[in-house]
């Protein structure tokens, strides 16, 4: 490929995964009242991300991220657990969701709700897995040229 093909493609590609991104945080931060939520969420975050691995090479995607995606699995089903269990301890059901409504400065009235942070535990178990089978892919692929 010639090199104004790959500034063509890596200019849209930057453009098209701002772009799935919002889409990935609206679908997020509505799905505890819409369809959505963390696991759609998550799987269009790694969608833009894997975009990004397309139109540029991995070395140069990975090199702007500074932490290990294999660590995002753990710790999002660690927090999507925790926050199932504490109602538990509260003498509720696995599980249940808690919520009220705060006026926060910029916001307004707000909802903020238990869901959420269980939402943010599967977004980033499915986010973690995900980036982590595709770069294990990628860099076997890689290994198989050379």
């Amino acid at each position: 490929m010639k090199h104004h093909e790959d500034m063509i493609l890596q200019t849209v590609a930057k453009i098209a995964a701002f772009i799935i991104l919002t889409v990935a945080v609206y679908l997020f931060w509505g799905g505890h009242h819409q369809p959505g939520g963390g696991f759609v969420g998550g799987l269009i975050v790694s969608s833009a991300v894997i975009l990004m691995y397309l139109a540029f090479d991995l070395k140069s995607v990975l090199a702007g991220i500074s932490f290990d995606f294999k660590i995002l699995a753990p710790i999002g089903v660690s927090i999507a657990m925790v926050t199932g269990m504490i109602p538990m301890f509260m003498g509720r059901p696995f599980l249940s969701q808690a919520f009220g409504y705060f006026d926060l400065p910029i916001f307004g009235e707000t909802e903020l709700a238990s869901a959420v942070l269980f939402d943010t535990g599967v977004a980033l178990a499915v986010i973690g897995t995900a980036l982590t089978i595709i770069t294990a892919i990628s860099e076997d692929e890689c290994t198989w040229k050379h």
